[in-house]
């Protein structure tokens, strides 16, 4: 048996944002430290964590640093550098593997390894030029969803191709920066479902009960749980979860995405190796949210239950939604969560609500 961390001990967390803000109020609830890297001053994840080292991810410098601070670092975002983590896990533990970034941070190498471990996904195929973006949309009939590889995230680096001209696939290439891409066929699906799941040191696995997701101009809306979907499918995507996390010999909280077909199979989307968005509603209808399991699993603490208390509904502020904020205060059965984020723009969370259906 792992032997946990002790209170007073110290969670390195890379990345600033909200996901790593509520990681670090978990940490504390449970007696923990935490220190963040990340460049931007006075972050939503600093304004509640013990300290902040200002620093690029790829900063040698800081990396050292942030491992000398820290009994175990994890991270609130996947697009951290591989590098980085290889160069911190050589002096200090880092949770989840660097080999879950790897494999997250290229959707075809992603796919590739859902495949390989009996996880279906939507057909794909690989874009390098215009040339093979033009065969590829005619394996798919003319039709797809073009994605860049790496860095997309909320919707961006996506665009929805019908019926491109061949004489158009070369300015389409250039138009999404002439990265590698990916091309992936349209998925008929009824609706879309995520796994929350974590793992321990020791390979124990809980997961939550699926929500369904909504979402609008490519960002997560609302999540709902439970979902309106049968026992048996959401007992096939926590199986699914559970396979991702044990080939990846993963330890922490990862979300799994799933489109669910008119039948009730299941078609994986992508996974997350980090808290998710869909699983906030956990904050306030769990003894145990995404977060406190995600701490728990990285300082060696025996994972909490996941069973919930009520049904409910989440909904991200983007934007300006956050002006209605004093109103959902004084409402009954809601949850307020707001990010601490100074400015308000299109597209940006600023918070979310939960509210409870009792």
């Amino acid at each position: 048996m792992t032997t946990p961390l002790a209170p007073g001990s110290t969670i390195g967390i890379i990345g600033g944002g909200q996901l790593g803000r509520m990681l670090a109020m978990a940490a504390a609830r449970l007696g923990y430290r935490t220190v963040v890297l990340e460049p931007q001053v006075d972050c939503p994840a600093a304004q509640v964590a013990n300290h902040q080292i200002v620093a690029t991810y790829d900063d040698h410098f800081a990396l050292r640093e942030l491992a000398r601070l820290s009994d175990v670092v994890t991270y609130e975002f996947e697009n951290v550098p591989v590098v980085s983590a290889e160069v911190l896990v050589e002096s200090v533990s880092v949770l989840p593997p660097a080999r879950a970034l790897d494999i997250s941070q290229d959707r075809l190498t992603e796919k590739t390894f859902l495949n390989g471990i009996g996880i279906p996904t939507a057909d794909f195929r690989a874009v390098d030029d215009a040339q093979t973006l033009h065969a590829a949309l005619r394996n798919f009939d003319g039709v797809g969803v073009l994605k860049t590889r790496r860095m997309g995230y909320d919707g961006k680096g996506q665009r929805v191709l019908r019926n491109l001209p061949e004489s158009e696939t070369g300015t389409t290439f250039s138009a999404m920066g002439g990265v590698p891409l990916i091309l992936e066929a349209f998925v008929g699906f009824q609706r879309e479902i995520s796994v929350i799941a974590a793992r321990d040191r020791n390979g124990t696995v809980h997961a939550y009960d699926p929500p369904e997701n909504v979402h609008r101009n490519g960002i997560l809306h609302t999540s709902t749980v439970p979902a309106s979907i049968g026992e048996e499918t959401a007992q096939n995507a926590k199986a699914a979860a559970r396979a991702i996390l044990e080939a990846l010999g993963y330890v922490g909280v990862i979300g799994v995405e799933f489109f669910v077909l008119h039948d009730g199979s299941l078609v994986a989307n992508e996974f997350a190796p980090r808290v998710h968005n869909s699983g906030h509603w956990t904050e306030a209808a769990c003894i145990v949210s995404q977060f406190e399991q995600h701490v728990r699993a990285v300082a060696g603490l025996p994972l909490g239950t996941t069973a919930r208390h009520c049904d409910c509904v989440m909904e991200n502020l983007i934007g300006d939604d956050i002006g209605g904020a004093a109103v959902l205060a004084g409402e009954p059965d809601v949850v307020l969560h707001l990010y601490g984020k100074a400015e308000a723009r299109p597209g940006r969370k600023m918070g979310h609500f939960t509210r409870l259906k009792r």
